[in-house]
């Protein structure tokens, strides 16, 4: 739940609002189908709902969040650069906008007829109102998209979850259950209650019980219906205008750049170039979208650049590492204030089509290196199907403690592998990889002992544990690239286990992988100078990885 809370207050108060809602919503459908089994079950959910939803408490807040969720959409709206948007999110707004729009019937005969006309607002009552009318379509479609718009939402808010991605196909399965319970309801108890009211009697208990509106104020509710619809529809058009009336001014303080192997735009001076190029709907690379972690959004300035502020320490480090020819810059760090002519240097072609998931996403995790030792020397002379088979039983004896624990394999390297932790906090991740070690430990002991009862010499392993910034991505050619990941933690993990060699122990674990696991280090930090990493490498030996240090039981 950590998410919740990150970005500004109107996203996170757009999060809070729109899962009270989702959740008030859930529960209205699901009494909704309790119609399916039976109209007392019905109304007994109707009142326990009513207990929060008419107290003075409960009426306020839910109303509260209403208004604060949809001005909050409205204020978004208003604020957009452009109209130009990806479908789900097109799809989204849609849906948003036309809730209103539909819910305003059903507000004004259920809980404005029982506070005007004191009206008993159950169930039974509106469904006996809109069965056979036009109404009941409509109240439907307003079901049904009151729920995809929130599981829209609730895609979108934890979509980068590893957990949420795991499950997606079960989660989808059960969300389809929801609307589905509720229509069967609806259409049961309807029919129900059109069959009891062709008994001319039932059928003015029932009005009696439902205290029912007569003409005239049949007519006053619609009266306040057209009122409230048209109201919300000028309040839409009215954001829709404001919308545009601050694009046209910022049109009027604008900057036109050129693109020498593309189109000509004007965008609103303060944005980033990459910022214009996205506005304008210009394809232009960025595969850490715009944060300044690579430099494939680079551009050649081949006409005023001497408009533009010097790079940054960050930027021009950035385009050192990277050999770029003078009179480079990257397009998601300058602002440009005056007309200036640009060269992307990287097309936008078949390769940045993909995902921006696929093309990679950085995130701190740990990362586990483990080599056999002495495979080589063990091995000479050995028959190649007699190698693989002692690989495999390696493998299978050690790999379990890894996925056991969370883990997966990056990839085997011979007589080794690189797993992973993808957990969704550098907590456990790290809490993980610790867990692995010292499964991995132990599994290599009943290894060892099944090989010495076989005649034949144990097994020895170097096992490195560290835990930094990666960049996971499809690495190779489009259609045919494996998800593995980069960066220099990867490295520093591979020089950990090379280190334990010389050490003389079975494991190095790294002080990042112990301070995220929230663990004090129960011996001595050697620092290690690794070859190809900046900087020493505080680690903890330890001889043997079945004692790896663990966070203690709950």
């Amino acid at each position: 739940m950590s998410d919740l809370w990150r970005g500004n207050w109107a996203t996170r108060a757009r999060i809070v609002s729109g899962l009270a809602l989702m959740l008030y919503a859930l529960l209205h459908f699901l009494n909704i189908g309790l119609g399916l089994f039976s109209p007392d079950w019905l109304e007994s959910g109707q009142e326990l709902r009513k207990i929060f939803s008419r107290s003075p408490v409960g009426g306020v807040l839910l109303y509260a969040m209403l208004i604060l969720h949809a001005g909050l959409a409205l204020w978004r709206l208003i604020e957009r650069r452009s109209l130009r948007m990806p479908r789900a999110e097109a799809v989204q707004y849609t849906f948003g906008f036309s809730i209103p729009l539909l819910l305003i019937t059903h507000i004004t005969f259920t809980r404005i007829a029982h506070e005007v006309y004191d009206v008993e607002d159950q169930m039974g009552y509106l469904m006996y109102l809109i069965w056979g009318t036009k109404s009941a379509l409509t109240q439907s479609v307003l079901l049904l998209i009151v729920w995809i718009h929130s599981c829209i939402g609730l895609h979108f808010w934890l979509r980068g979850r590893a957990w949420w991605r795991r499950n997606t196909h079960v989660l989808t399965g059960l969300a389809v259950l929801v609307p589905a319970f509720a229509l069967a309801g609806f259409v049961t108890e309807s029919r129900r209650l059109q069959l009891a009211a062709q008994d001319e009697d039932t059928r003015l208990d029932m009005l009696d019980a439902y205290n029912w509106p007569g003409p005239g104020q049949f007519t006053h509710l619609f009266e306040i219906d057209a009122a409230l619809y048209w109201g919300f529809v000028v309040l839409l058009c009215s954001a829709l205008a404001l919308h545009f009336a601050l694009r046209l001014n910022a049109r009027r303080s604008s900057v036109r750049i050129t693109y020498s192997d593309g189109p000509t735009i004007t965008a609103p001076v303060g944005q980033t170039l990459l910022e214009m190029s996205r506005g304008a709907g210009v394809p232009h690379t960025a595969l850490c979208g715009g944060k300044g972690r690579c430099t494939t959004c680079r551009v050649m300035i081949e006409a005023g650049a001497e408009d533009l502020p010097p790079p940054s320490e960050a930027e021009a480090r950035s385009l050192q590492a990277v050999g770029a020819a003078s009179g480079t810059r990257l397009a998601c760090q300058i602002k440009p204030a005056q007309a200036m002519t640009v060269h992307r240097v990287f097309a936008h072609g078949t390769r940045i089509a993909r995902g921006s998931a696929t093309q990679g996403q950085e995130r701190p995790l740990a990362i586990l290196f483990l080599d056999m030792r002495g495979f080589t020397a063990r091995t000479a002379g050995q028959l190649p199907y007699d190698v693989v088979f002692l690989l495999n039983r390696f493998f299978d004896a050690v790999v379990p403690a890894v996925t056991a624990s969370g883990g997966k394999i990056d990839k085997y390297l011979g007589d080794g592998f690189l797993a992973l932790f993808e957990t969704p906090d550098t907590a456990s991740s790290a809490q993980a990889a610790l867990t692995a070690a010292a499964g991995i430990g132990r599994a290599l002991d009943a290894f060892n002992a099944g090989l010495q009862a076989e005649g034949a010499p144990p097994v020895g392993i170097g096992i490195g544990l560290h835990l930094g910034n990666v960049v996971l991505g499809e690495i190779g050619a489009q259609g045919d690239a494996p998800r593995t990941l980069i960066g220099d933690a990867v490295n520093a993990a591979s020089r950990l286990e090379a280190a334990t060699k010389p050490m003389k122990v079975e494991l190095l674990i790294s002080a990042a992988v112990l301070h995220a696991a929230g663990l004090e280090p129960p011996g001595e930090l050697v620092p290690l100078s690794l070859r190809g990493v900046d900087g020493d490498i505080h680690a903890l030996p330890v001889p043997k990885a079945a004692n790896a240090p663990q966070m203690p039981a709950p």
